[in-house]
């Protein structure tokens, strides 16, 4: 183990006001839950459950992608700053095998870890558990978490009851708790306050909010070019040729981010390999739809090159892949809706307009960037202004399922958490300003150039909702990772 790394540790929990002061403790660990999220939403089938019920891993076939940390509501997965691979508690399962218990069992002064099989009501441990009160972490997430908590107090299993103030007892607390604490609710009847516990940083960053805006970029084109293709005349180069070429450019830049945010990117060839991928993992789909919707747009973009090198007329094969282009931009849009669905540990992220989002922003800034080449290319007037009502229909939809999910009611008080601190915390700057702010001079703009004609409000328009979606996804993944789950 690498130091200041732990598969299991102590958390400390501080009651009331000195001198009437207490201390809770609670051991946290894996849960070897029976219904495990970061079993199906790793890619590459590097967790698994055993037949006895242990979820143990395979650091041979991870690749690094973090989604298992994600997928955790417990905290219980790191990466092992020496293989660069996940690790987390695996119950021993190497001295299971040998007819041991774990080592914590064996080393606990105690006895204080009981460890046993639960499904056996003979068994010394489902005796216990069927005679004293018990409870588990974060039951709400319907894990099925098979470590039970005995006499451990409320304070201790709710992360989010008690935030840090300032320090620990004997170590300094992580940047991220600190910047938390004045947004968590905390228990003002108990003041209960965290002195002890491991770091636990975003697992994702810029890389995954950069990615999601060239992801959208990408389907974008595409999919306003497919519409173009169906439902209008026009046959130029910025609809044949441009709209995919930008499409499979930023296709590249999204897998090149992808890549480049893996701690082993030297295996990500894995998520290709049958024997290893994981089909219920939507991190290993999205890769599917990523190559799905290069294959069309490349095809397009073959056939509007050789046209526009008068190598042919191909624009009969373009009018037919406008149609499979659709499902697929939607599909390359969408699937990050349900990957971020398997991120069980982030409920911000459990959004159920969130694939309708994804579509909003995709037309949004897809518009946008065919809007910014068109100052190049030159298309018929028609599909400008075409272009820039696409473009003030994103942002409409955009804006108006923004406030759907962050103006409503959140079911779980993490959501609220992460919410609060974008429209009231820390985030609420970059998203008012950033975000809602320039989204809506978008708009004016978009509109302004339909009024007068002049397109170039419509490409500052256009140019204006690339960094608009910048900021919002940079706040939606930010905050979504900041409520405690340990």
């Amino acid at each position: 183990m690498p130091v200041g790394q732990f598969r299991t540790w102590v958390k400390y929990v501080d009651k009331g006001e000195y001198p009437t002061t207490t201390r809770e403790m609670g051991v946290m660990r894996c849960n070897h839950c029976t219904d495990a999220p970061c079993v199906k939403a790793c890619p590459t089938t590097a967790l698994f459950i055993r037949d006895d019920g242990i979820v143990d891993f395979d650091n041979e076939n991870c690749i690094g992608c973090k989604m298992c940390m994600q997928a955790c509501p417990y905290d219980a997965i790191y990466i092992d700053e020496n293989t660069h691979t996940a690790a987390k508690c695996n119950f021993c399962a190497h001295r299971i095998d040998q007819g041991l218990e774990p080592a914590c069992v064996q080393v606990c002064p105690t006895e204080s870890i009981w460890v046993g099989d639960i499904d056996d009501p003979s068994s010394g441990i489902s005796k216990f558990l069927s005679i004293e009160p018990i409870n588990v972490r974060t039951p709400e997430q319907g894990t099925r978490p098979n470590v039970y908590y005995v006499g451990a107090d409320q304070t201790v299993l709710d992360p989010l009851a008690a935030p840090v103030e300032g320090t620990y007892l004997w170590a300094e607390a992580d940047v991220l708790r600190l910047e938390t604490a004045a947004e968590l609710p905390g228990d003002p009847l108990t003041k209960a306050r965290l002195t002890l516990n491991t770091s636990h940083p975003r697992p994702w960053g810029w890389k995954v909010w950069t990615y999601l805006w060239t992801k959208s970029v990408s389907a974008g084109s595409l999919l306003v070019a497919a519409l173009l293709v169906l439902f209008t005349a026009d046959r130029t180069e910025l609809v044949t040729t441009v709209a995919p070429f930008l499409s499979e450019l930023f296709l590249a830049i999204t897998a090149a981010l992808l890549i480049w945010d893996l701690k082993r990117p030297d295996r990500f060839l894995f998520l290709l390999d049958p024997r290893k991928i994981n089909r219920k993992s939507w991190l290993a789909l999205g890769g599917i739809f990523l190559t799905l919707g290069a294959a069309v747009g490349g095809l397009w973009f073959l056939a509007g090159a050789a046209t526009w090198l008068d190598l042919g007329d191909f624009t009969g094969v373009i009018d037919i892949l406008a149609w499979p282009a659709i499902p697929a931009a939607i599909m390359v849009a969408g699937y990050t809706a349900f990957l971020f669905g398997q991120a069980e540990g982030r409920d911000l992220w459990q959004s159920p307009v969130l694939f309708w989002h994804l579509q909003a922003q995709a037309v949004m800034v897809g518009s946008g960037a065919l809007l910014i080449v068109s100052a190049i290319f030159s298309p018929e007037d028609a599909t400008v202004t075409w272009l820039t009502w696409a473009l003030i229909a994103g942002v409409a939809a955009h804006l108006l399922i923004t406030l759907v999910e962050f103006g409503g009611k959140h079911s779980t008080r993490n959501a609220q958490v992460a919410a609060h601190a974008i429209t009231h915390g820390r985030y609420s700057r970059q998203f008012y300003l950033g975000s809602i702010g320039l989204s809506l001079v978008a708009a004016a703009l978009a509109f302004i150039a339909i009024a007068t004609g002049v397109a170039l409000w419509a490409i500052i328009a256009g140019l204006l909702v690339q960094v608009s979606l910048v900021f919002h996804e940079k706040v939606f993944v930010k905050a979504a990772q900041d409520p405690p789950l340990s």
